[in-house]
């Protein structure tokens, strides 16, 4: 494998063991499909099944595949610092049951004025085959970040491929963890001025969702808030001019 890997996939996963053995080695397939070199890195966080022994075993038959541990469940600082040991050029965020080659291959067409990707389920062409309730949850999150942020993405969760320079700028300046990690690093490169795109996604879920959408609202908008107040201070200490 090369040095450094066109693509870098990190897969945050916690409690994934009657689902990964099968799982990764169809991520594995579909981006050697793309014809990149690559580099997987499994985020196994806070595990208490054989999610954690199934990666390494894996990993021990394919060099591409490498497995870090945080101990305690946690999605967003499972991601950052699979993020941060990734040595890609370009540095994708998949799901172990959510990824596509497709996304890779239409973002890697884009050109190199792209800074980061993203794969929205509300832009023309998108697919979102979740329940009502899901995209009602996914309009209003958005209807939150454009009052509160002026942002003018459509989409900041789910698949996501970035430069490594977004990520070697923004990642260590990112408090959020849990769900609001990959929000707080769009928002934030939205405002350092990084070219964004988006895409279509097509979305399927292919499982019962294992957290509940209504309990997830009171803390994401407690971290929502967080973030404006820290993205405000920030602001207030940044010289004029």
């Amino acid at each position: 494998m090369p040095t450094t890997p066109v693509i870098s996939a990190v897969i945050p996963v916690h409690n994934e063991a009657g689902f990964i053995d099968a799982a990764l080695p169809q991520l594995v397939e579909a981006l050697e499909s793309v014809g990149e070199s690559f580099e997987i890195i499994v985020a196994e966080n806070g595990s208490t099944d054989a999610t954690a022994e199934i990666a390494d075993r894996l990993a021990t038959t394919d060099d591409r595949i490498s497995l870090i541990r945080l101990p305690e469940p946690d999605y967003g600082a499972a991601m950052r610092d699979g993020f941060l040991v990734a040595t890609g050029a370009w540095i994708v965020n998949f799901d172990i049951d959510y990824f596509s080659s497709e996304f890779l291959r239409s973002s890697l067409q884009l050109g190199d004025s792209i800074d980061l990707v993203l794969a929205s389920k509300r832009v023309a062409g998108s697919d979102d085959r979740r329940s009502a309730l899901r995209r009602l949850g996914t309009w209003g999150f958005n209807l939150v970040l454009r009052v509160m942020f002026r942002s003018r993405v459509s989409d900041t969760h789910g698949m996501k491929m970035i430069r490594r320079s977004v990520v070697t700028e923004l990642v260590s300046q990112v408090q959020s963890t849990k769900d609001l990690f990959d929000t707080e690093l769009v928002i934030r490169a939205e405002r350092a001025g990084y070219q964004i795109a988006e895409v279509p996604a097509k979305v399927e879920e292919l499982r019962e969702t294992r957290s509940s959408f209504l309990t997830r609202i009171p803390r994401t908008l407690r971290g929502l808030w967080r973030i404006r107040r820290t993205l405000s201070k920030e602001a207030r200490r940044e010289p004029a001019g």
